[in-house]
């Protein structure tokens, strides 16, 4: 059974649209903790365009379930990192001119430098996942970095036609198989839905979602604890084929 991190950087675009107070992040993560969320994601970026430091900050002294810093792997944020000790560190790509994260991190051309920061983060006590498409080259990549976990990218399948998405949700069920295999443990995200999540959360092997803008958006109509319920519900009681995306009775 997957559980669901509660990816809440939406929240914090809203407030920094303004350069305003609220919405506070670090609010709405304790309501999207009242409704179930097994953790709280954020990506800290760079460029600062959504989450603060400060949000960083407080959220490590009030969460009561898990804190996933998605970063780049650069040097400011492996210090940010060290000081706040989050619970886990999720190593993403990260561009300027980009909306949001696009594609995995290509970990077998950056080998040598992400096998040094994630050793450096996990010596330290926080286990390293890395943003990865499903190939095999990345996850062999992947384990050689002495990473513990992988996130596997599940923007193709998401932004996928109808006739086109059976294929990647089959490229994500092997790429969990092969990550397995070599030891790393697996979670997913980016782009799924209320619509296309449950094949996903049914993969053999999934342990965690993490699921941001459709839980807010959805949380603008419902309130946010109601969306994140929802959302839980179905992540955990997946219905579907996880091939296929076929309703099973």
């Amino acid at each position: 059974m997957a559980s669901l991190g509660v990816n809440i950087d939406h929240i914090a675009n809203v407030r920094q649209a303004r350069r305003a107070l609220e919405p506070d992040p670090v609010t709405f993560a304790l309501l999207a903790e009242l409704g179930g969320a097994d953790g709280i994601t954020v990506h800290l970026r760079e460029d600062r365009r959504h989450i603060q430091d400060r949000d960083v900050e407080l959220l490590r002294a009030t969460l009561r379930s898990r804190l996933n810093l998605e970063m780049a792997a650069t040097a400011e944020m492996e210090a940010i990192a060290l000081r706040i000790r989050p619970d886990m560190v999720t190593l993403v790509p990260e561009k300027r001119q980009e909306v949001t994260t696009e594609g995995g991190l290509d970990v077998a051309s950056k080998l040598e430098g992400l096998t040094g920061l994630v050793g450096r983060l996990q010596d330290a006590g926080i286990p390293v996942s890395l943003f990865v498409d499903a190939h095999r080259t990345q996850l062999e990549a992947c384990q050689r970095s002495g990473a513990r976990w992988v996130e596997l990218h599940t923007g193709c399948y998401a932004e996928a036609s109808a006739q086109a998405q059976p294929l990647e949700l089959a490229r994500l069920s092997e790429g969990s198989f092969i990550a397995r295999s070599l030891g790393l443990r697996v979670n997913a995200g980016h782009g799924l839905t209320y619509q296309n999540v449950e094949p996903v959360a049914a993969i053999e092997g999934m342990e965690e979602l993490n699921i941001g803008h459709t839980i807010v958006a959805r949380a603008l109509a419902v309130g946010l604890e109601t969306a994140v319920r929802q959302m839980k519900a179905l992540v955990q009681n997946p219905r579907h084929d996880p091939l296929f995306g076929s309703t099973t009775p």
